[in-house]
């Protein structure tokens, strides 16, 4: 039985753990210690099997400007999942439930720069033909966005600029 929650001060090691061994490298364990510390994590939450913690997604704001307006989004990064417990569906499950935990919150719009086919499983849609872009150079189908409310980008689109931390990393 699996359980998704929100982080508490005593999973922070784990969740350090479970980044680091899920991609192999200390960036992505670095970049969530780093927004955690400047309050800037909108939504942590983890997966727990049989009193373990498995799994760990996080979700930041971002700011998306135009030269006509700015608005305010959420970014999903990182999701981990340790080695052994992969391909269970467990990076799955802390998508649906984080998604719908900032739907809940009130966010309207969700970018992500990830694996194109990963994520369109979960709504995600390329950022570009939306009108949306990103500010560092990616790849154009790895670079995807997700309205959490219906219509949330009519008439709105420009330049997703990320926290200081994520420039960091990039």
């Amino acid at each position: 039985m699996l359980t998704i929650r929100r982080e508490t001060t005593e999973d922070i090691a784990a969740i350090r753990y479970i980044n680091k061994q899920a991609f192999g490298q200390n960036e992505e364990a670095e970049l969530v210690e780093k927004l955690r510390n400047r309050a800037a994590l909108s939504l942590s939450l983890i997966a727990v099997q049989k009193n373990e913690i498995v799994g760990h997604i996080a979700f930041s704001p971002v700011v998306i400007e135009s030269e006509r307006s700015s608005f305010e989004a959420i970014t999903l990064a990182p999701i981990a999942v340790l080695p052994e417990y992969q391909r269970q569906g467990i990076g799955g499950q802390l998508a649906r439930a984080g998604l719908e935990e900032c739907r809940n919150l009130g966010h309207e719009i969700v970018v992500v720069l990830g694996h194109p086919t990963y994520y369109p499983r979960f709504g995600f849609v390329p950022a570009k033909p939306k009108g949306i872009s990103c500010e560092f150079e990616v790849a154009a189908e790895a670079f995807m966005v997700l309205e959490l409310r219906e219509g949330a980008l009519t008439g709105r689109g420009g330049i997703v600029r990320f926290q200081p931390e994520f420039k960091e990393t990039m």
